[in-house]
């Protein structure tokens, strides 16, 4: 008959609980040990001490090793758990769980090992780790695929997915994340885990420019997200009303905010959004460029956030360069500059490319400082004409070719 006892709250009792000896039919003792560690843990995170917090995970280990199976992989979870409240401490909770991968090795527990390599990648991927993450993922897939246990290969995949994304190498993604998908449609796929898939789709959408496709698979991770209370739900919604944005509708962004599921996630991501679309619907850049700064973390931190705002920005400073050289056929570069309230070297370097691009026609005379812009050229119809021509005779000859061999 097991007997629940209070806890003592303060550290130096509760280190005292885990000096107690106790073998593995000492139940209650180990319960008392088991609480005492997990408390602890507590403390340390309400004191953001990362160290002690590594400390008591390796001292629980003698522990673990009377501890059930199941119970010891949920205890180090538990406590690895409690890192991510704790600023600043990634580096030291990868290394407290590559011991805890090591010790899992050497335990012969394979499921455990397998699923703290995964929260390992995870972890890589947070400190932009990628190569290390990389070896880790084709190591794991390989001993997964042997044991055919789909759960974590698909969480693996998905994994593997957002490294090639970060690191630019999209046919990779979006082969991963196939894999990902297929993983998954042959088991049941808990909502979180669904709504990560949702949310890598509809980012791989967002580069191929298919900001309609990635808006949908935004939505569906909302909602997953949402229906979890989990805090990814924020950066899904940002990621819809980035969708809006660049589909040159920044309208729609004030309508999806003030709906019911949006208004639990109001707050500072939401209100850069805001800022970003009423930017773009004045065709302001200088209020896009003191938004950027205004809301540096919840914009340009954010790396996918960052990428499509630059193709954005982009786009303002051509649409405003061509509203600007429109009444002109001869004007200094300086003078444009001064109208775009944007540096000269950049504002020439962006008139060049648009030449380039045929953007408009005209040219830079660098030695007086100016752009030349010319007339739409006329189109000159009589090459097409010639091709049609020539076509034509070529059919006549097949014609007359053919009647020849009736002949």
């Amino acid at each position: 008959m097991s007997v629940t006892t209070e806890l003592p709250q303060d550290e130096a009792s509760l280190k005292q609980i885990l000096q107690k000896q106790a073998g593995p039919k000492d139940e209650d003792i180990l319960r008392e040990k088991e609480q005492a560690i997990l408390k602890l843990g507590q403390i340390y995170k309400d004191n953001k001490d990362s160290t002690a917090l590594a400390n008591v995970i390796r001292e629980s280990r003698p522990l673990m090793q009377h501890l059930a199976k199941a119970k010891t992989a949920k205890l180090i979870r538990t406590l690895l758990d409690l890192f991510s409240q704790i600023p600043n401490s990634t580096s030291l909770q990868i290394e407290s769980t590559k011991e805890n991968v090591e010790w899992a090795k050497n335990e012969k527990r394979i499921f455990l090992k397998q699923n703290l390599e995964t929260r390992l990648i995870g972890l890589y991927i947070d400190n932009a780790n990628y190569r290390d993450a990389l070896a880790l993922i084709q190591t794991l897939l390989r001993e997964l695929k042997r044991l055919d246990d789909k759960m974590i290969l698909t969480e693996v995949h998905l994994l593997e997915s957002r490294v090639n994304h970060a690191l630019a190498n999209m046919p990779k993604s979006k082969a991963a994340l196939t894999s990902a998908r297929t993983a998954a449609n042959s088991i049941y796929c808990p909502p979180l885990l669904q709504a990560q898939l949702d949310m890598q789709s509809g980012v791989l959408h967002a580069e191929d420019k298919d900001y309609k496709t990635a808006f949908s698979y935004f939505f569906e991770a909302l909602e997953g997200f949402s229906s979890q209370d989990d805090p990814k739900a924020t950066s899904a919604l940002k990621y819809m009303l980035l969708c809006k944005i660049m589909l040159n509708l920044p309208e729609d962004v004030t309508a999806i905010v003030g709906g019911k599921l949006a208004q639990r996630y109001a707050g500072p991501d939401v209100e850069a959004m805001k800022a970003v679309a009423a930017a773009h619907e004045d065709r302001s850049l200088a209020d896009f460029e003191k938004l950027l700064q205004a809301h540096k973390k919840e914009l340009s931190d954010d790396p996918i956030i960052r990428n499509h705002l630059a193709a954005l920005y982009d786009t303002l400073l051509e649409q405003n360069l061509v509203r600007i050289i429109e009444p002109f056929s001869r004007v200094e570069i300086s003078h444009v500059a001064e109208l775009v309230k944007q540096p000269v070297r950049e504002v020439e370097a962006k008139l060049s490319q648009m030449i380039l691009d045929k953007v408009f026609h005209g040219i830079l005379d660098q030695g007086a400082g100016c752009l030349i812009v010319f007339d739409e050229p006329e189109e000159d119809k009589t090459y097409d004409a010639t091709l049609e021509t020539m076509s034509h005779m070529s059919q006549v000859v097949e014609h007359l070719f053919a009647a020849a061999q009736k002949l």
